[in-house]
C-alpha cells in the first residue's frame, strides 16, 4: 500500500501502534507543499513546506506531524522584489542537517514568472524564528533561459552541489561553497523536456550506491485533482552529467524512467525531496485529493538498481 490516511483512533481500532505503522502512514497537520525532510541529532523530524514565511512541521516518529510555526514569522523584505509583494509566499524549501546546523535553501518568485531567486539560512534548533539569512544564491530574470527556483543540495563528501530549475531549458546543477552556502560556479543543465510545454521541475540528486540519482517532478502542479505531476528518474555516475533513464534516453533529451504517478485517489505525486533514515532511503512529496494538498511518505527500494516505492 504506498499511501494511507489514517486517524490514530482508527490506528487504535485496528490493533496497530505507532511503533508497528510501516512508511507511508502519516497523521495530524499533514496539508504541505513541496515538502523537505531532515532530522536532528535528538532523532526529531523537521518537514519544511511552500507557504508565507516558510512552513514548518515537526514529528518524533515520521508518523505523526504538528505544525510549530515558520521560518521567517516577521517576514522575510529581502524576497519581496522576486515574489512582487510585500512578505510573499516562498517556495520549495530544501533542507540539510549535519553537524548541529540546519541549512535552509528556499525560492522566490511568482507564477509564470523567470524574475526568480534562492537565498541561503542557517539555524542551531531548525525552530520558528531561529534562522539566519545568508543572503542570495542565484537569480534569474527575463534575460536567463532558465528559472532559479526548486533548490536542492547535494553534499558528496567534501563538495557541495545545488540543483535547481523549472521549465524553459529546465534542471541545471551549480556548485556551492560549504562554507558560505553560496554559488561559486555557472550553471550546468542536466535535464530538460520538450513535451508539455517543457514541465520538469523539483529535481533532487540523490546519490546511492555508485550512482547519482535525478529526480524530478513533470507535468503540471498546483491544480487540485486536475494535477498531472509525477515523478520521475534518471541516473549518472556524475553528478554534474551523463544522467539516462532506465530505457538509456538521456534526461536532457527528455528522458525520465517514472518513479510515482496518480494512483487510486493519489493524485499529482511530486514537489519531492529524498533523505536517508534508518530504514534506508525515504521519498518525501505532496500529493492531493478533493480536500488539498498533503504529505506523502514512503521508502524507496534501489535493489534492482532503480528506485521502487514501497
Amino acid at each position: 500500500m504506498h499511501l494511507l490516511l489514517l486517524a490514530p483512533l482508527l490506528l487504535w481500532l485496528l490493533g496497530i501502534t505507532r511503533a508497528q505503522v510501516g512508511p507511508g502512514v502519516v497523521t495530524g497537520n499533514t496539508a504541505v507543499h513541496d515538502p523537505t525532510m531532515c532530522k536532528d541529532s535528538s532523532g526529531k523530524y523537521f518537514v519544511f513546506s511552500t507557504g508565507v514565511g516558510l512552513e514548518i512541521r515537526t514529528s518524533p516518529d515520521r508518523v505523526a506531524f504538528t505544525f510549530v510555526g515558520l521560518v521567517w514569522p516577521n517576514g522575510a523584505s529581502w524576497t519581496d522584489p522576486f515574489t512582487l509583494t510585500s512578505n510573499g509566499a516562498l517556495w520549495a524549501p530544501d533542507c540539510y542537517y549535519a553537524n548541529g546546523v540546519f541549512h535552509l535553501y528556499y525560492a522566490a518568485s511568482s507564477f509564470g514568472s523567470q524574475n526568480s531567486a534562492i537565498f541561503y539560512a542557517t539555524s542551531s534548533t531548525g525552530l520558528p524564528g531561529s534562522f539566519t539569512n545568508h543572503g542570495l544564491v542565484t537569480s534569474t530574470s527575463s534575460s536567463n533561459n532558465y528559472n532559479a527556483i526548486d533548490p536542492n543540495l547535494l553534499v558528496d563528501g567534501s563538495n557541495w552541489y545545488l540543483s535547481l530549475g523549472s521549465f524553459w531549458t529546465g534542471i541545471k546543477v551549480e556548485s556551492v561553497s560549504p562554507s558560505t552556502g553560496l554559488s561559486t560556479s555557472s550553471v550546468t543543465s542536466i535535464a530538460q523536456r520538450t513535451a508539455n510545454g517543457g514541465a520538469i521541475e523539483a529535481s533532487v540528486i540523490y546519490k546511492h550506491g555508485s550512482f547519482y540519482y535525478l529526480f524530478t517532478s513533470w507535468d503540471l502542479c498546483c491544480r487540485g485533482t486536475s494535477s498531472t505531476y509525477n515523478i520521475r528518474v534518471g541516473r549518472s555516475v556524475s553528478p554534474t552529467s551523463g544522467f539516462v533513464d532506465q530505457a538509456g534516453v538521456a534526461l536532457t533529451s527528455g528522458g525520465g524512467t517514472l518513479v510515482l504517478g496518480t494512483h487510486g485517489s493519489i493524485v499529482g505525486p511530486g514537489g519531492q525531496d529524498l533523505m536517508d533514515d534508518a530504514d534506508g532511503p525515504i521519498l518525501v512529496y505532496h500529493y492531493y485529493t478533493s480536500s488539498g494538498s498533503f504529505l506523502g511518505i514512503n521508502r524507496l527500494d534501489f535493489s534492482s538498481g532503480w528506485p521502487v516505492v514501497v
